[in-house]
């Protein structure tokens, strides 16, 4: 038997285009996302790459932060550093009821197949952006819920949140 979860997750915000970053930051703010992914993500493990981790600048609280580098030297407070994705799920545990893939590109792309559920966000703009997510086959999902937003004055742009789930 192996030592992992029996739900790995992915949470992410896309633009239509599948942009999730430029120069390493997000493309846009938009607190409705931002809560969205706070209440899905508290209270369970979040694995993450070394370049998310440094634009979040900090363990998120209240989750167990893995992190993932090729660097074996580093040392971050708070967090668990590991060399690679098989490394962070072998040290998830297999009571987890769920263990989120919070970015970036190259750590999502590696998930994915691996992936049981998406959080996916969908801002519905086109952006400008140097990296992206994977293209989803929407054949390997089935919509478990999805509820659709206008932008206002917090949310610049309309955005949809879905819960997919692997067929």
């Amino acid at each position: 038997m192996t030592n992992k979860p029996k739900n790995l997750s992915i949470a992410v915000a896309i633009g239509e285009n599948y942009a999730i970053g430029k120069n390493n930051q997000l493309l846009w703010h938009m607190p409705a996302d931002l809560k969205f992914f706070k209440q899905t993500t508290s209270g369970h493990t979040v694995i993450m790459g070394r370049k998310t981790f440094d634009s979040v600048g900090k363990p998120l609280p209240n989750r167990r932060n893995i992190v993932i580098t090729r660097d074996s030297q580093l040392k971050i407070d708070g967090v668990e550093v590991v060399n690679s994705l098989e490394e962070a799920l072998a040290i998830t545990k297999t009571e987890e009821k769920q263990v989120f893939i919070v970015g970036g590109a190259e750590i999502y792309k590696q998930a994915l197949p691996k992936t049981q559920t998406l959080y996916l966000t969908t801002i519905h703009h086109s952006f400008d952006a140097d990296t992206f997510f994977p293209e989803i086959d929407r054949n390997e999902w089935k919509v478990i819920s999805c509820e659709s937003h206008k932008a206002d004055e917090k949310n610049k742009y309309d955005y949809t949140f879905e819960v997919l789930e692997r067929i």
